[in-house]
């Protein structure tokens, strides 16, 4: 296993030259749960609505960093490791060689308590891999170093796709473990102070919009299995993402999002502004009139226009934008406006430039983003770590995709920690907006009870 790593904000420590060796092989249908459940951490999992599902285990090789320079080490690291590739699934094939992992929310992250082992980017290329899409399922087993040998990848492969043979197409769901006690971080006299010192700043003119969060402690009444949350959040959430980032046995941070930051195929990019939320009606008819609340309230549009405008303006120096037609989108629990924005790339344009330049959105973030950074580190009383941050992949090519780990939490053991937020303007009343934060603890929570 390679592994770079950056101790600081040089953003220039690359991974070592070595050949990247990966080989690839179909198989039938099998379960992503059993996969998972049958490998020791680290792992992956990484699942799109649209199809693609990711899950991997073991490094192969993996670069980490922290500081202002994170995304260039990164991009630096991945180009090195994708210099040299000897791979049968290249060539935009589904299975080709994937970097998979994530960012903190800030670049000065602290990997500890909660986020212990999670720095403030981290991705791994899975030692071995499984790739599913509408055209199929496939093994695969990366080695990279200048000793990486194909004849050993190719008797690894045949181990791997072996193991794989033996699992099942489904895996049962065990139990949930139960919630023995529940604590929120941030206490609700003390989200009305938050929310309070949120609306004086933005009346003072000092902000437009700024996201705040809050996180709620889990006590469970057993050990978690994290590859049965996972499968219970596919069956809950079909139209979501999920991913889970397992670097130890200790804990792994995962999630239900519904929200993409950026998709990247060739000279393509897809986004969205997803902001405003309210709950689902008992009835088709009560359901209809929450969605049209959403179209109708100017709180929500003035809100959602923020998120709009900035995401285009974001994007404006890469190529041609073009806004979508709004509508609303409905999950499970809550149902929110929804704007699709694509973008023409005018050149070659790695994705983890464009997630540098959109994190965070206004939808995680705020308005303006230094004036909502700090509001942030001032009024929030807990570590966000990779929460509403970007969590994806990239091949070689520059393409890839990434989502924000909003609905989502750390779980371990017999405890969990469960994060939400909510966009705070001008005119947020304290009580909507805790009842709010409440709907987005519920995906998770529930997967546990």
């Amino acid at each position: 296993m390679e592994r770079a790593e950056s101790g600081g904000a040089s953003g220039d420590v690359v991974l070592d030259a070595g050949r990247l060796v990966s080989r690839s092989r179909e198989v039938g249908d099998v379960s992503f749960q059993a996969f998972l459940a049958s490998r020791e951490p680290p792992r992956l999992q990484w699942a799109s609505p649209g199809g693609l599902e990711l899950a991997g285990a073991g490094v192969a090789a993996e670069v980490t960093a922290d500081g202002p320079g994170r995304f260039d080490v990164v991009r630096s690291a991945a180009a090195t490791a994708f210099a040299d590739v000897d791979a049968n699934g290249a060539n935009g094939k589904a299975p080709r060689p994937r970097f998979v992992g994530g960012f903190a929310f800030r670049d000065d992250h602290a990997p500890e308590g909660t986020w212990s082992g999670f720095p403030a980017a981290s991705f791994v290329l899975p030692a071995v891999q499984l790739t599913r899409t509408d055209d199929g399922t496939w093994v695969t087993v990366n080695a990279y170093g200048p000793d990486a040998d194909p004849e050993v990848v190719e008797r690894a492969l045949d181990d791997a796709v072996e193991a794989v043979a033996d699992l099942p197409k489904m895996r049962p769901v065990g139990t949930p473990p139960g919630v023995r006690a529940t604590r929120r971080t941030t206490p609700k006299e003390a989200w009305t102070t938050q929310v309070a010192d949120a609306t004086e700043r933005i009346r003072a003119g000092d902000l437009e919009k700024v996201v705040l969060a809050c996180a709620l402690e889990v006590d469970l009444n057993g050990p978690v299995d994290l590859p049965d949350v996972l499968e219970r959040l596919r069956r809950t959430y079909p139209n979501c993402y999920r991913f889970l980032v397992q670097p130890t046995e200790d804990a792994g941070f995962l999630g239900a999002p519904p929200e993409r930051l950026v998709k990247r195929t060739g000279r393509r990019v897809e986004t969205e502004a997803l902001a405003g939320s309210v709950g689902r009606g008992g009835t088709p008819e009560a359901d209809a009139e929450l969605a049209q609340s959403l179209v109708d309230s100017a709180k929500i549009q003035h809100e959602q226009r923020l998120v709009v405008d900035t995401i285009c303006e974001q994007l404006a120096g890469f190529g041609e934008v073009t806004e979508g037609e709004q509508r609303v989108r409905k999950l499970d629990n809550i149902q929110h406006l929804q704007t699709p924005i694509t973008t023409e790339l005018a050149s070659d344009v790695h994705v983890l430039d464009i997630v540098e330049a959109l994190h965070p959105t206004p939808a995680v973030g705020g308005l303006p983003p230094a004036a909502a950074a700090r509001t942030i580190r001032d009024v929030e009383t807990f570590e966000r770590g990779w929460y509403a941050a970007p969590i994806g992949w990239f091949d070689a090519t520059g393409d890839g995709e990434f989502l924000v780990a909003i609905r989502s939490g750390v779980a371990g053991g017999d405890g969990a920690t469960l994060f939400a937020g909510n966009g705070i303007v001008r005119d947020s009343d304290p009580q909507e907006e805790w009842d709010e934060i409440q709907l987005k603890y519920r995906p998770l929570l529930e997967e546990f009870r």
